[in-house]
């Protein structure tokens, strides 16, 4: 093995995390300083922080519902047209009658 080529390892090195030492582990480096770790994290704490960038979720929601408002607008407008649309007679009917289909069976 060539000499003077690996990284000095270090076998107690030092994990800080916002100034409080959490964790002794090895390394390359004497002192790791990290902004977040699983004793910190959402995910790993069971804490929900919902972070809102200039107000993304307030237009997601107004968006949301303005969405459903016209669906059930087309929705009532759909059900309403159903009822009122009488029903159209077909050509034959017009044409022969309707008593000519009802005659002939």
């Amino acid at each position: 093995m060539k000499k003077n080529i690996h990284p000095k390892y270090y076998p107690n090195a030092k994990i800080v995390v916002n100034g409080e030492e959490v964790l002794i582990t090895g390394s390359t480096k004497p002192e790791l300083r990290l902004d977040v770790w699983s004793g910190n994290h959402p995910f790993y704490t069971g804490e929900q922080r919902i972070l809102d960038t200039a107000g993304q979720v307030d237009r997601f929601m107004k968006r949301l519902q303005s969405s459903q408002e016209k669906q059930s607008d087309a929705q009532r407008r759909r059900e309403a047209r159903a009822q009122q649309a009488p029903k159209k007679r077909s050509l034959y009917d017009e044409v022969y009658g309707e008593e000519s289909a009802s005659t002939e069976e």
